[in-house]
Parts: structure tokens; sequence; C-alpha cells
């Protein structure tokens, strides 16, 4: 573990201890955590979560304009999808989330986008990326811990789209893998972990469509000390066992062999502690800005059954804006 990250998860520990409110952004590979005072934040990062923001929206209304999407090549893809396969195909991994960058052109700029976009949870690392997340990583609160792991999309506008989705054989199967993946994880930090929901769904709307999205809740009892160890919890649980895929240790070795490009803080978490409990998210549905140019990073979970064409599809199909 790297030093940064064994100080910040220190920190995290002594704050949950005294009960201070705080907030984490950690990436994909956990090489540039940050930690931030709760107070302190917005210098950095603007925020909101279902409870919580560190910035008005309403005060800075805009509207989406130039929106051009310019997908990864069908051939990379094509090319990384079969090495999956091929690994798969060797019993090395049975679900592996494959992720891409792609090119948008937009005549906004990051902070722009948030303020015209709404979602459950909104993260701007200022000059860096922008992130609408609708997947919720895991919340603790009154001693419980709840993990809410999204799998299975499907195009709302897709005739009987709700029953297409749970009665597909390929999302139903990835969806409890996952499910399963993060009950054992749970099950690491926790007691009694149960599944309260299994496969409800969410839509989500965008500037371009509208998305069914499947989840689950999986809950567990904490010890009666978990504020002390929050950092410890959080480390434990990485990566999210929704973007990477099962076995997580090996799977996570094929994604960086395979991907062929650096997530950064795609597919990571970010959190807040109010000084009692924690809300965090999955850092997807994500839009970085490297040296001027808007890249978005998308993808989705590769099985045995999967779809080349479809899942190139789903891909593109995430590259949006998600709007009220």
């Amino acid at each position: 573990m790297e030093r940064e990250l064994r100080q910040i998860i220190s920190r995290m520990n002594d704050m949950g201890k005294q009960k201070q409110p705080f907030v984490f952004l950690l990436d994909f590979d956990l090489k540039h955590p940050l930690l931030f005072n709760w107070e302190d934040s917005n210098q950095k990062l603007l925020w909101k979560t279902p409870r919580y923001s560190n910035f008005n929206a309403l005060s800075h209304i805009r509207q989406i304009g130039k929106w051009q999407v310019e997908p990864v090549s069908s051939e990379r893809y094509r090319l990384a999808f079969g090495q999956v396969m091929a690994h798969i195909l060797k019993g090395n991994t049975y679900l592996l989330n494959l992720t891409m960058p792609s090119t948008v052109q937009s005549d906004l700029e990051l902070e722009d986008l948030l303020y015209c976009s709404q979602a459950p949870y909104q993260v701007l690392l200022r000059e860096s990326f922008l992130c609408f997340s609708p997947e919720i990583f895991i919340r603790i609160e009154n001693g419980r811990i709840s993990s809410f792991p999204m799998k299975g999309t499907v195009d709302a506008a897709i005739p009987e789209a709700a029953y297409l989705l749970r009665n597909d054989r390929k999302e139903l199967a990835e969806h409890a893998t996952v499910v399963d993946l993060i009950r054992n994880d749970l099950s690491m930090v926790s007691e009694n972990v149960e599944v309260a929901r299994f496969c409800y769904l969410d839509e989500i709307r965008s500037n371009n469509r509208s998305l069914l999205q499947m989840s689950s809740e999986i809950t567990g009892i904490l010890p009666n000390d978990h504020l002390e160890h929050l950092g410890d919890i959080i480390l434990r649980l990485l990566p999210a066992g929704s973007i990477c895929g099962a076995p997580k240790q090996k799977t996570v070795e094929i994604i960086h062999s395979v991907e062929n490009y650096d997530r950064g803080y795609y597919t990571g978490v970010f959190g807040i502690f109010d000084g009692s409990a924690v809300d965090s998210c999955v850092l997807i549905r994500y839009l970085e800005k490297q040296q001027g140019q808007f890249i978005y990073k998308s993808g989705g979970g590769i099985t045995h059954s999967s779809s080349c064409t479809k899942e190139y599809q789903e891909l593109i199909n995430k590259i949006y804006v998600p709007v009220a």
C-alpha cells in the first residue's frame, strides 16, 4: 500500500472516531487518493449527494447545447472484447467490466455541464472531471452498512423494456454474480449480511435517451466501534465489485492488460461522512478533460454469453448527460 494512501486511511479512521465530517475521493487504482475537511472541500471539489451539497445548482441554470459523441472505434473494442472472452474461456474470470474512452465535443465547460445535469450524485474535480453517478457504493448509518450494485441496462424506449431486462438471461446472470460478490465483500466487514431488495429498476433520463438500470440492495450489521475504522472498512471493499468483476483480484489484473488506458478516478469512489453516517457513490457516467479535450469513459459487464455488438452499443448508450 502506498504511503499516501495509508496516511489517508489512518486520517479517515481518526476523523470517524472523533465524529469529524470529511469528504473523500478515491481513484480506481488508489494512486491519487484525496481527503478533505467538509468545510474546505469546495476549494477543489463541487459535490452533491441525495442529502447534502456544497454548491447551489439553482443559481447557475444551464442548457445543454452541442453534444457530439465520437465513440471509441469498434475495432479497438472488438480486440479487447476478444481478449476478455479468451480469459473467460480459460476460467480466469467469469465477469469482467470492460470500459473504454470516447471523445465528446461540447460548447460547455465541465462546470456548465454540472449545473445543467441532474443525478443522485454529482462530483466535479475542478479542471479535471465531472461525474453524474446513479450508483450508490455504500451507505453506513446506525450501525448498518448497505451496498447497491447496479448491473443491467436497457433502452427505456424499447417496447416492454422492463420485462425484457428482468428476463434477459445474460443480464440476470451478470447481476446475480455481482450481488453474490458484494454479499461476500460485506461479509468481510459486517455480520448478518442479506439481500434486502433484488433486481429493482430505476429510470434515468438523459439528453439523448432514457435508460432502465437494474440494482439490488445488500445490507449487514457493523461492529459497535465501526466509526473508528471507517477508512479500513472502505478500503477493504475496494474496488467496487460492479465495476471490475469476479473473481475480483484476477479480473482487475485482466482489466489492466486489455483496456489499454488509465481509468483514473473513473470507477473509483466518492463519499462523505457527516459525523455519524457515510454516503458514497461509484464514479460512473464520467466526463474527463484531457488537454482541452473531453473524454467520456463508459462500458459494461462481459460474460460468456455476451454479444460484442450489443456490449459496444451499451457503451455508447451510456455516454450521456442525465437531466431532470
